[in-house]
């Protein structure tokens, strides 16, 4: 394997960038405008493509995360496609547009024809832990010596749900001890359990403020890799709500009670730990000490 080596050093380096794009059709924007599903799906594989031409070593993986299932959109598991080139076209660039559109259609169907309830959530978290297992494997492949920046980026528009905090945590705990950098894209509202994830890895953050520049937000934000951002004016990351999830209710709380034995989080107060069955000891009301009276002299 040949790689290009840094500058000023003789330590060979490549970057594998694993895109997660969120395809779950109850996503808003998708529901009110159903061609935008195209566009951004454009922009995608542009920015993909972009990323292959900065360096011939560089490595892409696409996943795609809809409401039941996860699955890789490129490079294709088994025998890859027999894509015609197109004239004036890098005959890689055709190879990544066509197989990340053909298994993209192969995950909505069999996704539709499923009996599951069709009211799911997307399962980003899931998926984010596959790109890791991934990553890892690949280290363990790597040559000898290589240095590989491994990076994700979450392209989503689908709410974060806290019914995956825990989820969540380990896999950007994770991701963290891996050195692996969790960027996030969100296309509709504010994701604060997916932002802590970018500041505890170290990645980047952003609400797109309108799709119809989405490629350009793509290009100029999340293109560069971690050691090139350092030198780069990027939009600040804003204040992080590190706010935790309760394990009864899955809902965000800012003051709650937690288990001294397995660190769960709670609302309300409760006598056993429904997560490791601890039983605790109520204790009594402190008793209140008489205040010392003055002497009379």
């Amino acid at each position: 394997m040949t790689s290009e080596k840094t500058e000023g050093s003789n330590v060979p380096e490549t970057s594998l960038l694993i895109i997660i794009i969120d395809t779950n059709p109850y996503q808003r924007f998708i529901q009110e405008k159903p061609k935008l599903l195209i566009h951004c799906l454009d922009s995608v594989i542009t920015f993909a493509n972009s990323h292959l031409m900065q360096k011939a070593q560089n490595k892409l993986v696409v996943l795609g995360c809809h409401q039941q299932r996860s699955a890789y959109l490129y490079p294709a598991p088994g025998r890859s496609l027999d894509v015609r080139q197109v004239d004036g076209q890098y005959e890689v660039f055709t190879l990544v547009e066509r197989t990340i559109k053909h298994r993209l259609g192969e995950l909505i169907r069999t996704s539709d024809d499923s009996q599951e309830t069709p009211m799911g959530e997307s399962l980003l978290a899931g998926t984010i832990s596959m790109a890791l297992c991934y990553i890892a494997r690949m280290k363990r492949q790597a040559t000898p010596g290589l240095k590989m920046n491994s990076r994700i980026l979450v392209i989503t528009g689908s709410n974060d749900t806290a019914a995956q905090y825990i989820n969540y945590m380990n896999v950007f705990f994770t991701a963290q001890k891996q050195q692996v950098l969790i960027d996030v894209c969100s296309l509709d509202k504010h994701l604060s359990l997916l932002q802590q994830g970018c500041d505890i890895t170290g990645g980047l953050y952003l609400k797109v403020p309108t799709l119809d520049g989405l490629l350009q937000y793509l290009l100029w934000v999340f293109l560069p890799e971690g050691p090139v951002r350092k030198k780069l004016v990027l939009p600040p990351a804003g204040r992080v709500d590190y706010r935790a999830a309760c394990f009864c209710h899955r809902e965000l709380i800012t003051v709650g009670f937690v288990c001294s034995v397995c660190l769960s989080v709670f609302c309300k107060f409760s006598p056993i730990c429904t997560t490791c069955h601890t039983v605790f000891k109520i204790a009594g009301a402190l008793p209140i000490k008489p205040k010392k009276k003055k002497l009379k002299v």
